[in-house]
């Protein structure tokens, strides 16, 4: 188990990634994979509640809501961790003080909970100021609503800004960092972001782990699953370094026995201040290479070898 910064936020070091549901996974098959998890020791589900709004039907809230019911169906709210953002919901876009508090209430009604383990700001919202931001999650933690607060896809210079406005006004700071970060995309999180997570002891759980499924050794050519819902986003990695990450992967995967998306998932918990990563599984047979990431223990040489190969 991991602990999320300096929280008391004890999780599985590995995250399981909401955005299928209601998506790709329909609700029994939802259900399906999140009983794989928390059976197989998960106990942290990252959703958002714009999940998934970008699916002809869907108005936001699906994968909330799916989870809500899991929870309620199975009695185990308090057995486990649910992370879910705000500002992305069609209905409540920014971080407006009224927006966020109301898209807060939404999310708690759709979860099924009176109180969200950890809140994120899913995107910066330059138009409002850091400091009336931090203060709406602040008055939401004071009432209970919310656990503990985390920031996704913030840069370097408004991160210290929300960490100052919280020391000057006496919030809670921020725990935990959600970065873009993996071993096709490592160098805007750690030039900038993690200097700034290791010297705010931040708890960073890193989304797209997997590269929308290139580090799981899915797509080697353009040809490869062109129906699939995240091709075009794994696509992009299809150069020589990209395919040279891949061969350092199958290597290390082919010593241990395991897949490569095991591998991928095990080095991002080599990082410093990486709590756990996130992955997503549209189904249960894709959860056993992910849950093994959570004990495969990788050697210095190893993790110099996908080092040097990621590098580039």
């Amino acid at each position: 188990m991991a602990v999320i910064g300096s929280s008391d936020l004890d999780v599985f070091p590995l995250g399981l990634g909401g955005n299928t549901f209601g998506w790709t996974s329909d609700k029994e098959t939802s259900f399906s994979v999140l009983d794989a998890f928390a059976g197989g020791g998960g106990n942290l589900i990252d959703t958002a509640d714009s999940y998934s709004a970008w699916v002809p039907g869907n108005s936001g809230g699906e994968s909330e809501t799916i989870i809500g019911e899991w929870t309620a169906a199975r009695g185990n709210r308090d057995a486990v961790v649910i992370a879910t953002k705000v500002d992305r919901h069609p209905q409540f876009r920014g971080l407006s003080r009224a927006n966020v508090l109301a898209a807060a209430d939404a999310s708690l009604t759709r979860l099924k909970t009176d109180y969200i383990d950890l809140y994120y700001v899913h995107y910066d919202d330059p138009e409002v100021p850091v400091a009336e931001a931090a203060g709406v999650f602040s008055e939401l933690q004071k009432a209970g609503k919310i656990r503990h607060v985390g920031l996704s896809n913030y840069t370097a210079p408004r991160l210290r800004e929300w960490l100052a406005a919280a020391a000057a006004d006496g919030f809670a700071p921020p725990v935990a960092l959600q970065p873009h970060y993996n071993l096709v995309e490592r160098a805007s999180y750690e030039s900038s972001l993690a200097p700034v997570a290791a010297e705010a002891g931040l708890g960073v759980l890193p989304y797209y782990s997997l590269a929308s499924g290139f580090l799981a050794g899915k797509y080697r050519t353009a040809a490869d699953h062109p129906g699939a819902a995240r091709q075009k986003g794994a696509a992009r990695y299809l150069t020589p370094s990209g395919l040279g990450v891949l061969a350092a992967l199958d290597s290390v995967a082919a010593d241990h026995g395991t897949e490569p998306a095991t591998v991928a998932l095990a080095w991002l918990r080599t990082r410093p201040q990486v709590a756990a990563p996130l992955a997503s599984a549209r189904v249960t047979s894709q959860l056993g290479a992910l849950l093994a990431s959570a004990t495969l223990e990788l050697s210095a040489t190893e993790i110099a070898a996908l080092d040097d190969a990621s590098a580039a």
